[in-house]
C-alpha cells in the first residue's frame, strides 16, 4: 500500500503517524513543498503529485495560514486541487493541523483566525473515544476550521472543532505525529518567541513533550488505527 505524505516545511516529519502507518503495511513517499532555504520566503511554485495511484494521503502541519495568499499563494492552490481530486477519487486523506484546514478549504469549508492560539498539551471533548482518544494532544495553531458541507464534527474544545470526518477522510486540528525532536525544531525556528509572546514557557513545553512521549505514541497508534479501520475503509 502506498501513502503520499505532504510535508510543507523541512522540520515537520510524519513522526508517530508515519511510524504507525509503516507498521500497518504502508510504504511512505514524502514530498516537501517548501525547502529549508525558502522557509522565510515560501511563496514558490511546487508541482504536487496527482491523487491517483495512492492508497492514502497525509497532509501535515505548517507555520503558515491556508488563506495567506501573499505567503503561500504560489503552491496552496495546487495542494487544494490535489485534496479535492483525492476526495473525488475516494482516496482517503488524513489532514493534520494545517493539513486539516487545507482539507476543509478544499471541500468547501474555510479557515479563520481562532479566538485564541493553542500551544501545548490539551485534552479534547470526543464523541467517539475509540476513534479519537481525548488526549492529551499537542496543539500549536492560531486558526480554526469552518467545516465543509457534509462534514461530521467528531471532537472539539472551547477554541475550535478538533476532529472532523468527511467521506473517507479525517481532519485533526492537533498534532498526533509530534515528537520531541519536532518540538525542538519548531522552537528553534521562531517558536520560542511565539511561546514567550503567548505566556508559554518554551523549556517547560519541551520538557513536557519529552515526558509525554509514551502517551503520545499510544494515542497516535489508536488514532491511526481508528482512521484506517473505520474511516478510510468505511465505504469499502
Amino acid at each position: 500500500m502506498r501513502a503520499l505524505v505532504i510535508r510543507h516545511e523541512h522540520v515537520t516529519e510524519p513522526g508517530l503517524v508515519g511510524a504507525r502507518l509503516v507498521e500497518r503495511g504502508y510504504d511512505l513517499t514524502t514530498v516537501t513543498a517548501v525547502p529549508r532555504e525558502r522557509h522565510h520566503t515560501p511563496n514558490l511554485s511546487y508541482d504536487f503529485p496527482g491523487a491517483d495511484g495512492w492508497d492514502l494521503i497525509v497532509s501535515l502541519g505548517a507555520p503558515w495560514s491556508v488563506y495567506d495568499e501573499e505567503a503561500i499563494g504560489g503552491w496552496i492552490g495546487a495542494e487544494l486541487a490535489l485534496l479535492r481530486e483525492a476526495h473525488r477519487l475516494g482516496v482517503p486523506v488524513l489532514g493534520v493541523c494545517f493539513g486539516a484546514q487545507a482539507l476543509a478549504t478544499a471541500l468547501g469549508g474555510s479557515v479563520v483566525p481562532a479566538p485564541r492560539p493553542e500551544i501545548g498539551w490539551t485534552e479534547i471533548e470526543t464523541d467517539d473515544p475509540a476513534l479519537v482518544p481525548p488526549g492529551p494532544w499537542f496543539q500549536w495553531h492560531y486558526d480554526r476550521c469552518v467545516l465543509p458541507p457534509g462534514a461530521r464534527e467528531a471532537a472539539r474544545n472551547a477554541v475550535c472543532p478538533q476532529v472532523f470526518q468527511v467521506g473517507r477522510s479525517l481532519g485533526v486540528q492537533f498534532h498526533p505525529e509530534i515528537t520531541t525532536a519536532m518540538v525542538q525544531g519548531w522552537l528553534e525556528l521562531g517558536g520560542r518567541e511565539q511561546c514567550l509572546g503567548q505566556g508559554v514557557d518554551p523549556d517547560g513545553l519541551l520538557a513536557k513533550s519529552r515526558a509525554m512521549e509514551p502517551v503520545a505514541r499510544e494515542n497516535a497508534r489508536r488514532l491511526v488505527d481508528g482512521f484506517l479501520d473505520r474511516v478510510a475503509n468505511a465505504s469499502r
